[in-house]
C-alpha cells in the first residue's frame, strides 16, 4: 500500500495574505481522496522528531537558534515568512514524515510527503522557506542506520537544490542531480554532482530529452540503493516563479519517467512534493496529483 505523510499542521500558520499557494498542501489530500486514487489509510501522521535525527545534518547552534526563536534578522530575512513556533513544529514534523516515509519506501518501494522538497535548507542557515532539508535529513538517517549506502537524491524543482548540493558536497556516498532554471533563484548556485541548467521557456521536449540523456545513466553508473525525488510541479509554463514553459502532460511524463525507472530498478524511492506557484490554483492541484496517480498505477 502507498502510505503517504500528512498532518493537517503541514498547512503554514500564516496570514490569508501568506496563505495562497500553500493551501495546496490542504487540497492535495482532498482531492485524492475524492476521485478515490487515494483513501483515509493511505495517509499518516508523522511522530515527533528526535533532535539527534536532526543534528546528523544541520549545524547545533543553529537549529538551538532555531528552535527557541533566536535568529538574527539578518538571518530571518532570506527566510521569506515571519517566525513563529508553529513554524518551525511544521519543519519538524515535515523532516520527520520523510524519515518515516523512508520505512515504507523500504518496505513498499515507494512512499510520499505531501510536503517537503525544502531544499534550500543549508547546514547552519535557512533560506527560501526552508528551515530544515527533509531529504537531507532523510538520508542522512538511512546512511546512519545502515539502510542503505549509496543515495541518490533528484532535484527536479525549477529552483536549484542550493542547500542540498551544500551538505553533500564532499560525501561520495550521496549523488546530487538537479535539473533547473539557469537564470533563476539561487542567483550563487552551488555545485552539485550532476546540474543541468534551462533557459527561460524551455518546452516539454528539450527538458524530456534531457532528462532521457542524463538520468538513466547516472543511475546505471551511480548504483543507489535508494533513491529522492523532489518533484516540484513549478517547471510548469504558467508558474509564478518557474519561467520555464512545461505543460502538464510534460510534468506527468517528467514523473512517469522517474518512478518507471525506479520500479524497472527495483530501486526504493521517497518522493517529496517541493514547488508550484502556478497562478491558476487548480494547475498546482493537479499537477501534484497527477504524481500521486502515477504512483499508484505504476507501483500498486
Amino acid at each position: 500500500m502507498l502510505k503517504i505523510a500528512f498532518d493537517k499542521s503541514y498547512k503554514y500558520p500564516l496570514d490569508e495574505n501568506h496563505r495562497f499557494p500553500m493551501i495546496k498542501y490542504e487540497l492535495i489530500p482532498e482531492q485524492l481522496v475524492r476521485e478515490n486514487t487515494c483513501n483515509d489509510d493511505n495517509f499518516f501522521v508523522p511522530g515527533i522528531m528526535e533532535d539527534k535525527n536532526i543534528l546528523t545534518t544541520h549545524d547545533k547552534t543553529y537549529y538551538k537558534k532555531l528552535c527557541e526563536l533566536q535568529l538574527t534578522d539578518k538571518e530571518i530575512r532570506p527566510i521569506g515568512f515571519p517566525m513563529s513556533k508553529g513554524l518551525i513544529d511544521r519543519e519538524k514534523l515535515i523532516s520527520q514524515g520523510t524519515i518515516e516515509c523512508v520505512s515504507h519506501s523500504l518496505k513498499n518501494g515507494v512512499s510520499m510527503n505531501i510536503a517537503g522538497g525544502t531544499h534550500h535548507a543549508f547546514r547552519d542557515r535557512a533560506e527560501a522557506f526552508c528551515m530544515l532539508n527533509d531529504q537531507a535529513v532523510g538520508t542522512n538517517y538511512l546512511l546512519n542506520n545502515h539502510l542503505a549506502s549509496k543515495i541518490l537524491i533528484i532535484d527536479l524543482d525549477v529552483h536549484q537544490g542550493n542547500g542540498t548540493a551544500s551538505i553533500f558536497n564532499s560525501d561520495n556516498r550521496v549523488f546530487t542531480l538537479s535539473f533547473h532554471g539557469k537564470k533563476n533563484y539561487p542567483f550563487h548556485k552551488e555545485k552539485s554532482d550532476l546540474d543541468i541548467e534551462f533557459d527561460d521557456d524551455t518546452d516539454d521536449k528539450e527538458y524530456l530529452n534531457k532528462m532521457k540523456e542524463n538520468i538513466p545513466k547516472v543511475v546505471d553508473e551511480f548504483e543507489p540503493d535508494f533513491i529522492f525525488y523532489l518533484s516540484g510541479v513549478d517547471i510548469l509554463k504558467n508558474d509564478r516563479l518557474g519561467r520555464l514553459g512545461v505543460s502538464l502532460d510534460g510534468c506527468k511524463k517528467r514523473d512517469k519517467m522517474i518512478l518507471d525507472l525506479c520500479k524497472r530498478n527495483n530501486i526504493p524511492l521517497q518522493i517529496s512534493m517541493g514547488g508550484g506557484y502556478s497562478s491558476d490554483l487548480k494547475d498546482i492541484i493537479e499537477a501534484h496529483s497527477n504524481t500521486f496517480r502515477l504512483t499508484q498505477e505504476i507501483f500498486f
